[in-house]
């Protein structure tokens, strides 16, 4: 009996890896052109890289800001919470939002998102929903199909933000390889830990070419905020 029922715990266990890493095996095929047009954006931009999400999702942008700026693109995170209590005001028109949000449908997401956007800020959505609020405000929306089986009951998102984070460990490697990032300035900016007490590093990553980004976006009409 007992046998069994570990058979059947472990089972269980392996059916919920199992489908969490098809729905990071389906991103595969959605690295297209929006993924070059994102690459693009950062590759150009003059400000920072900002990471904003609500609950799983916030987790997952701030995991996603560590890793940017340590392989070299300079990034925080910002709780959607705070910035509507003030800390929005490190957030500048120079600066490019990431927005992850499964549904699209939070309220403190897009209300950050449409205040951050009327001073200049360009947004990207990373969502399962290209028609929700949060697709419709963004400048760029990329929609990593909804993958439900890897997310409990499609409710709790375990597959989905694990692959909202894939792409963006993706995008993090491109920029670092079109930067030539050296291993030395990534071990000088990571000193402690079992990475500090390296004594070797890993060759270098090959260097690769990033198109200039070019806006694509309607000029926005000034707000009462940007005329005042």
């Amino acid at each position: 009996m007992t046998d069994s029922i570990n058979s059947a715990i472990i089972e269980a266990g392996r059916q919920q890896v199992r489908a969490e890493a098809e729905a990071l095996l389906d991103v595969l095929d959605q690295i297209d052109d929006r993924f070059v047009r994102v690459a693009s954006l950062l590759q150009s931009m003059t400000g920072k890289v900002v990471l904003t999400g609500a609950g799983t999702s916030g987790f997952i942008a701030r995991r996603s800001a560590h890793l940017f700026s340590v392989s070299g693109t300079p990034a925080f995170f910002l709780s959607a919470g705070d910035a509507l209590h003030g800390s929005m005001g490190a957030v500048e028109a120079d600066d490019v939002m990431f927005a992850l949000s499964k549904g699209g449908s939070s309220s403190e997401i897009n209300d950050l998102v449409a205040r951050v956007q009327s001073v200049g800020t360009t947004v990207v959505a990373i969502t399962a929903k290209g028609d929700s609020p949060l697709g419709q405000l963004a400048d760029i929306t990329i929609e990593l199909r909804n993958y439900p089986s890897a997310d409990p009951g499609n409710l709790l998102a375990m597959g989905s933000t694990l692959a909202h984070s894939t792409w963006l460990d993706a995008l993090a490697v491109v920029l670092m390889r079109a930067r030539a990032v050296s291993w030395e300035r990534v071990h000088f900016t990571h000193p402690g830990g079992a990475v500090g007490l390296l004594a070797s590093l890993p060759e270098q990553l090959d260097e690769i070419e990033i198109p200039p980004y070019v806006d694509e976006r309607p000029a926005r009409a000034a707000t009462s905020h940007e005329s005042s």
